[in-house]
C-alpha cells in the first residue's frame, strides 16, 4: 500500500494525540525503510510512557521506557550536556531521526545500549527523503489496518 508522508504524519498524530514528534519521526524511518509504523504500534500500548532522564556513571538507563516517547528529551539532553552511553533501550530506531537533523552521532540504535553524541558533517538520508516526499512509501496494508483498528 503506497501512502504519502503526511499521511503517515496525521495518522500517526491521530492515534497518539500530543505526540507530534513521534509522528514526524515514525514518517521519517518509513521513508528511510525503517519500520517506524511497527515500532509505533508496539510502543502505543506500553503503560510506562515517560521517564525522568538521570545520568548515573555509566550514562542514562532508558528502563525499556520506549524512544517513541523519549526521543526528543534524550535529545535536549544530548544537546545540552553532550554524548552519553544509553542502556535499556527500547525502539532506539526513534532517536536516528533526532540525532541526523541534530547532526549529532549514533551507534547502532537497534542494539539495547548505545552511544549519542559526537558530530556529524553529512546526512546519508537526503536521498530516500527526498525521494519518500516526492513519491510516498510502501507500507504493510495489514500493519496500517491494525493501527487505524486501534
Amino acid at each position: 500500500m503506497r501512502v504519502s508522508l503526511d499521511q503517515i504524519s496525521n495518522f500517526t498524530e491521530r492515534i497518539m494525540p500530543g505526540n507530534k514528534p513521534a509522528a514526524k519521526n515514525c514518517a521519517w524511518l518509513e521513508a528511510c525503510g525503517y519500520p517506524g509504523l511497527k515500532l509505533l504500534l508496539e510502543a502505543r500500548t506500553d503503560e510506562r510512557q515517560s521517564l525522568a532522564l538521570v545520568p548515573d556513571a555509566m550514562g542514562l538507563d532508558l528502563q525499556n521506557v520506549s524512544c517513541v516517547f523519549l526521543g526528543p528529551a534524550i535529545a535536549d539532553h544530548v544537546a545540552k550536556y553532550g554524548r552519553i552511553f544509553l542502556r535499556n533501550v527500547r525502539h532506539g530506531l526513534y532517536l536516528l531521526p533526532l540525532s541526523v537533523e541534530a547532526n549529532i552521532g549514533i551507534g547502532c540504535p537497534v542494539d539495547p545500549a548505545f552511544a549519542l553524541g559526537g558530530e556529524r558533517h553529512k546526512n546519508p538520508y537526503v536521498e530516500k527523503l527526498e525521494m519518500a516526499a516526492r513519491d510516498g512509501v510502501t507500507v504493510d496494508e495489514i500493519l496500517w489496518r491494525a493501527l487505524e483498528a486501534n
